[in-house]
């Protein structure tokens, strides 16, 4: 029922511009609905009780399945520890960016001692989007009154060879300088991120409204230089 409704939603021309930002994503998984018919398709499952029955139904084959059941994740009022064991069992399926991205739940906010046990061992997985994950469970929930300074050491000793991975470690790294200057600084004036990352991490930070000109200058002089250079 839920995949002939994602159909009959469906945008041929949005699907082909989908599948361009979805690499990962074969074409023939991808339907084209826009996240917001998603997100009130979301609202409607759970108003009428049939979103558990449809997460229930793993693996899911088409991308906008996947990008459902993450919106239901997300707007889930369950207690945090019913939520945490959903999220920790769909985690494994998700197979792109945008899925990963989307899924944000409600519930994880103010609960740091339930939730960042869950991340830590997220951030440790073998498994390229659950790492992804729990670096964007990180810089979601635990950037603001939830911060440890530990933490930062937590994300950056994540195995990053990904491409995802290594650009979700930046963008998080950018997050952390805008939020926790002095706690994130020295990762970078002691580069301890990979050269990739580091730099990464360095350009989006002064693409970043909410930091100062005199720190982005001086996040510039802090570029690591090509090899070549």
């Amino acid at each position: 029922m839920v995949v002939s409704c994602l159909k009959d939603m469906s945008d041929a021309a949005f699907a082909i511009f989908t599948a361009k930002l979805l690499p990962t994503v074969e074409r023939s998984r991808i339907i084209g609905v826009r996240t917001p018919q998603l997100r009130s398709l979301a609202r409607e499952m759970l108003r009428n009780g049939s979103a558990q029955a449809f997460m229930a139904q793993l693996p899911h084959r088409y991308f906008e399945e996947n990008l459902l059941h993450s919106l239901l994740l997300s707007l889930l009022k369950q207690p945090v520890g019913e939520v945490l064991a959903l999220v920790d069992s769909f985690l494994p399926f998700v197979d792109n960016w945008a899925v990963c991205d989307q899924l944000r739940p409600r519930a994880f906010a103010g609960n740091a001692a339930f939730v960042y046990p869950y991340v830590r061992k997220w951030l440790g997985s073998e498994q390229e989007y659950v790492r992804r994950y729990g670096i964007v469970a990180s810089m979601t929930y635990f950037l603001d009154a939830d911060f440890d300074k530990t933490m930062l050491n937590d994300v950056a000793r994540v195995p990053a060879t990904e491409y995802y991975v290594k650009m979700a470690v930046a963008w998080y790294f950018s997050f952390a300088l805008v939020k926790q200057w002095e706690s994130a600084l020295p990762y970078i004036e002691q580069r301890l991120l990979p050269r990739e990352v580091h730099n990464k991490a360095i350009q989006k930070s002064v693409e970043s409204l909410r930091i100062t000109p005199e720190r982005k200058e001086y996040l510039r002089s802090l570029r690591w230089p090509n090899r070549k250079a």
